[in-house]
């Protein structure tokens, strides 16, 4: 999302630099890129097969469908079948790919029925589409009953080391061995402010280590879980690579329970 504009709308201030992160970002060893149709919207998308394709064999490229953007920061959500099966369709092509190893439901639409948003992601999973489907910020109920419908492999949810409201949704993911994906894993970049609950603790913690409290936010969130996966965002190699550098540092029992 951050390699878009403002908002998620529109050109990225540096098209360049929003292709170089990418490029780097393969190079220091990521596997899996998150994005969606609606960062830009249908920028991203198109960004990451610029600069990407032809892709690494252990690339895994996972987007989602089923927000529509009216401007920057304004969504509304749309879970009809055929409008989710011109999303996938769409992502294909912007992406350059025959498959779409994991595709996510970005939200589920109060209007639509879940069987008709799932039942269209699964036709094009039975016809070769779609390998993976996945939700985003969703319930352990609405888990449930999406399950009943078709095989979910990953929960998308807002969660970070300052916002743990996703609590609930992370242990069923952790009993029923889904993936979780925590967005926004440094909470928007509120951690980094001085008056941030805790935030002499976490700069003290940080310091032990050598490390920006960016740094030990996403350490912690690799370490609470073995289900979890944070996928933090940014437009700038330096940052991007500073990132990447978090999973180097390994907490200790200590700091982890002065952490919760």
């Amino acid at each position: 999302m951050r390699l878009v504009g403002e908002g998620a709308w529109g050109e990225p201030a540096d098209p360049a630099e929003a292709k170089r992160v990418l490029r780097r970002a393969v190079e220091l060893g990521v596997t899996l890129i998150d994005t969606a149709d609606a960062y830009g919207p249908e920028i991203a998308e198109r960004l990451i097969g610029e600069a990407l394709y032809p892709y690494p064999a252990d690339l895994v490229i996972a987007t989602k469908g089923g927000i529509t953007r009216q401007g920057p920061a304004k969504t509304e959500y749309v879970g009809r079948a055929g409008y989710l099966i011109q999303c996938v369709e769409m992502s294909l092509r912007r992406s350059k790919l025959d498959r779409i190893d994991l595709y996510q439901l970005h939200r589920i639409d109060p209007r639509t029925p879940l069987e008709e948003s799932l039942g269209a992601l699964k036709q094009m999973q039975e016809q070769g589409k779609i390998r993976h489907i996945g939700l985003s910020e969703v319930t352990p109920e609405e888990i449930e009953e999406a399950r009943r419908i078709v095989p979910i492999v990953t929960v998308q949810n807002r969660y970070s080391l300052a916002d743990r409201r996703n609590e609930e949704t992370l242990t069923y993911c952790e009993q029923q061995g889904i993936g979780f994906m925590p967005w926004y894993p440094i909470n928007a970049g509120k951690l980094l402010k001085p008056d941030a609950p805790d935030a002499q603790k976490l700069a003290r913690i940080a310091a032990q280590h050598s490390a920006s409290v960016a740094q030990l936010s996403l350490a912690w969130l690799l370490q609470r879980s073995p289900v979890m996966l944070p996928i933090p965002g940014t437009s700038k190699v330096a940052h991007l690579e500073e990132n990447i550098a978090a999973a180097g540092i390994r907490l200790n029992e200590e700091e982890m329970t002065d952490l919760k």
